[in-house]
């Protein structure tokens, strides 16, 4: 029995790893480019709730972008912060007339606030944008960012490109948990299918999404959208029926911290955990199989070397394979800890990322059960 439990054990680790290699390369890299004078007109826009800690470093960084100054316009959509968010931004906006900050009216009801804000954000861009980009108050763009999305997007004939960032991990909680939720979701997700054109799903990220104005007229905006916890998705599935969505990977062109400890981290992915898992029960089924095999790597070892110690029948050669697989796992993750650039060490803690992340997402279960989902100072339905 050993034997066989030590084989299986290799050969899910192998099949999960050559699925998460597969998956990274289904999200193609967008390089760096630079503008032509005639490129096509950009307003971007950062709906910000609290955040004055990134407000100033995000709207630095787009007030450089290596872009046509007449054809950028940026506007940070303030959502009601109770912090200095909004006179940090109009401070900038003082200084740089590619800045101009908006103070948003009150949330209406069965309104998400983030969709509120980006939904004024684009009423309020010129009239002659061709181009509207959603970012995130918690991104830093290098200056090659927009005319490099913007060139791809034309080249692709996209109605949506959205980028995927690379990700500053500081705290103890980020650099535990992160890199694990990472790699789950591309254990989980099917990119090779949601990136396909004739699929009616889509994966995208709601940090960075340049959409042809146009198509987001078409299909009513965020508007249409409006109660949706992951505004995100919705927003790219309404695109793609009629149109192409596409998620790159902007990790030479873009760089956020999404959290900066446990305080934020665990209520911002509790938040919406069931829906990007597909409901309760496949959440709850997928957090349990995730604690067990991250365990196994180290108890299923541990028991075939103590088997082996008392010369139980088996066990020794169960060892073998139960190390490969064990092994192959530590690899993954020690190869996770050196691209995030974090300590090597975090690598052999990769069991207790994977046992935090199945705890937020039963959190994220309750909150489902109770019907509503808290997130900064705001409760929704």
């Amino acid at each position: 029995m050993e034997l066989i439990l030590s084989c299986i054990w290799a050969a899910v680790v192998g099949a999960l790893i050559v699925r998460a290699a597969g998956q990274r390369h289904l999200l193609p890299l967008v390089e760096p480019v630079s503008a032509p004078q005639s490129a096509p007109s950009v307003t971007v826009i950062v709906p910000a709730r609290d955040e004055e800690d990134n407000i100033a470093r995000c709207l630095h960084s787009l007030a450089t972008q290596d872009y046509p100054p007449a054809r950028l316009r940026i506007l940070a959509v303030d959502d009601h912060s109770a912090d200095s968010t909004l006179a940090i931004g109009a401070s900038i906006a003082e200084r740089n007339p590619r800045v101009c900050v908006l103070r948003s009216p009150p949330l209406p009801a069965h309104w998400i606030g983030k969709s509120h804000a980006c939904w004024i954000g684009a009423r309020a861009a010129p009239p002659d944008s061709e181009w509207l980009c959603f970012l995130d108050a918690d991104m830093r763009a290098e200056p090659g960012l927009l005319a490099s999305a913007v060139a791809c997007a034309n080249r692709e004939n996209l109605d949506l490109l959205s980028l995927a960032p690379r990700h500053e991990l500081k705290s103890f909680a980020e650099r535990l948990v992160l890199p694990c939720g990472l790699y789950f979701l591309s254990f989980c997700q099917d990119l090779k299918r949601l990136q396909a054109e004739d699929c009616a799903d889509a994966t995208v990220t709601g940090q960075f999404m340049l959409v042809r104005r146009s198509a987001y007229e078409r299909v009513g905006g965020h508007a249409a959208i409006a109660a949706a916890i992951c505004e995100d998705v919705a927003l790219a599935r309404l695109l793609k029926r009629s149109g192409r969505v596409l998620l790159g990977d902007g990790s030479l062109l873009l760089t956020t911290r999404m959290y900066a400890g446990w305080k934020s981290l665990w209520p911002g992915l509790a938040k919406n955990l069931v829906e990007m898992l597909g409901g309760p029960r496949a959440t709850l089924n997928a957090a349990l199989l995730a604690v067990a095999l991250a365990w196994a790597a180290w108890l299923l070892p541990l028991a075939d070397a103590l088997g082996c110690a008392r010369r139980v029948p088996g066990s020794c050669i169960a060892l073998v394979p139960a190390l490969l697989g064990s092994g192959a796992a530590l690899g993954l993750h020690v190869g996770g800890a050196i691209y995030f650039r974090i300590p090597v060490w975090y690598a052999l803690l990769f069991p207790l990322g994977y046992t935090a992340g199945a705890a937020m997402a039963i959190d994220s279960i309750r909150r489902r059960l109770r019907r509503k989902v808290v997130w900064k100072g705001r409760t929704y339905p």
